[in-house]
């Protein structure tokens, strides 16, 4: 097989892979991608677009039910609903393909050449990739790691028969009847919520002494009232311990020290991830570590020369949409570009029910960095637009110095806040001050009006509460 020579090499067409080939693609570099799965990434094929799809589903099949029970205030009236999981993943399966082929599409477009494989270094300048029709050396003038991550498995617990990850949770054909979940952090309350929501009776097993740990008490407390709701038990301070003999059950120690059986039909393990630094010959090129990942500096330059390192593989944040301005970042740099890394925010969403959204700092960060700092806080309770949406639990938070009323961080809890993330990034990003979101005209009505609103009450002039 001929060997290709190119000046940009990108191994992993994840978010940060696929987009910062795209973008060396457009600037006119001569690029090559290697990815031994589809293009998209754990994000795109069995992370953030399918569990979407499924907490959609799964919020579409409670509305219905409450309607049918007679719980939803609406005045609506349907039969009790049925669900074939099976249609549902089909259908976040078709999603997937779609963008798996735009995403393809977009690749070609920009020029960009894609080898299907599993890339492994020879050295720092040449890889050679395992292909259906054999042996594919490349040879590269700068290369970019965007190998990723995956889950983390326990010893004790680990993926097979009734233990899986979020990758097998979200291509069950089947609602388990008992779902253990193993994790009380994003992944496992996503998830778990979703699953509680089409049917399951979940047990979430945290041995933090509370779930989503990062996040503020204050800030959880909706999405704790709402587990609540759905009959999610919640075990803090407990500790996951292996399988059953019969494997029909989840072996617990709980935060007093006793020993417990947690009945599982799937026991759903997402304690974190880890990243993919083995199997593509990490042992042939000298990279400094953080730890598991791989070093970088602010223009994601790994401790070798011509060789870039973004996204999972670098450590935390790990989002596709920091991995993906980092691969526009290094693409630039390639072609010429003067860039670097001064990103004041990089959002942070959790999908459970309700939303959270954090940007920047919180705010006892911001008291540690800033000392005395200004907040205001408006509920959702207050807003018009969240009454009709019948999504009055939660509020939008605002963090800001109290000398220059520089904001720090903002954070908010509710019903769809998920798309309130760009505003809150391009307010962190531009420096905004509690003036200028609040003398910035918020349109009505929309649940928008809570970021105008609790930077009125920072300021000490709140309208509407």
């Amino acid at each position: 097989m001929k060997e290709i020579s190119c000046k940009l090499l990108v191994i992993g067409a994840g978010p940060g892979g696929y987009v910062c080939a795209i973008r060396a693609g457009q600037l006119g570099v001569d690029t090559v991608i290697v990815e031994a799965g589809k293009p998209g990434g754990t994000c795109l094929n069995v992370g953030c677009i399918p569990s979407k799809a499924l907490i959609h589903a799964a919020e579409e099949f409670e509305k219905i039910a409450h309607m049918a029970a007679g719980k939803d205030p609406l005045g609506i009236k349907v039969a009790a609903p049925t669900l074939e999981l099976a249609k549902t993943v089909a259908w976040k399966d078709g999603i997937v393909s779609r963008l798996n082929s735009g995403v393809a599409g977009l690749l070609k477009k920009a020029k960009v050449k894609t080898v299907q494989g599993w890339a492994t270094f020879r050295d720092g300048k040449t890889v050679e990739v395992e292909t259906e029709t054999g042996t594919q050396v490349i040879r590269a003038e700068t290369v970019v790691i965007a190998t990723g991550s995956a889950p983390v498995e326990l010893p004790f617990l680990p993926f097979g028969g009734p233990v899986i990850s979020s990758t097998e949770a979200l291509a069950l054909s089947d609602v388990p009847k008992k779902l253990a979940v193993v994790g009380g952090g994003y992944i496992g309350l996503e998830l778990g919520m979703a699953f509680a929501k089409l049917g399951a009776k979940v047990t979430v097993v945290e041995a933090l002494p509370r779930v989503l740990a990062q996040y503020d008490a204050e800030l959880t407390r909706p999405v704790l009232k709402q587990l609540g709701e759905l009959g999610v038990d919640v075990m803090t301070g407990a500790k996951a311990k292996g399988l059953s003999t019969k494997s029909d059950a989840l072996l617990v120690e709980t935060a007093d020290g006793k020993s417990a059986k947690i009945a599982a039909d799937r026991i759903l393990v997402t304690v974190g991830r880890k990243p993919l630094t083995e199997g593509w010959g990490l042992e042939q090129i000298d990279l400094d570590r953080a730890g598991k990942f791989i070093r970088i500096d602010d223009q994601c330059r790994s401790s070798m020369r011509g060789i870039y390192a973004i996204g999972d593989v670098t450590g935390e944040p790990m989002l596709a949409h920091r991995a993906m301005a980092q691969g526009e970042m290094v693409a630039e740099i390639v072609a010429g570009h003067k860039r670097s890394w001064d990103k004041r925010a990089i959002p942070a969403i959790c999908f459970t029910d309700p939303e959270l959204v954090t940007a920047g700092l919180s705010p006892e960060e911001a008291k540690a960095f800033a000392g005395e700092v200004k907040i205001g806080q408006f509920p959702f309770a207050a807003n018009g637009r969240a009454m009709t949406r019948q999504g009055e639990d939660g509020f939008v938070r605002v963090v800001a110095r109290a000398d220059n009323h520089l904001v720090l961080g903002i954070q908010a809890v509710g019903q769809g806040v998920s798309e309130l993330s760009a505003a809150f990034g391009l307010a962190l990003e531009m420096g905004a001050r509690l003036e200028d979101i609040a003398g910035t005209i918020h349109a009505h009505p929309t649940q928008g009006e809570g970021f105008q609103e609790a930077a009125l009450k920072a300021l000490g002039h709140a309208l509407h509460v």
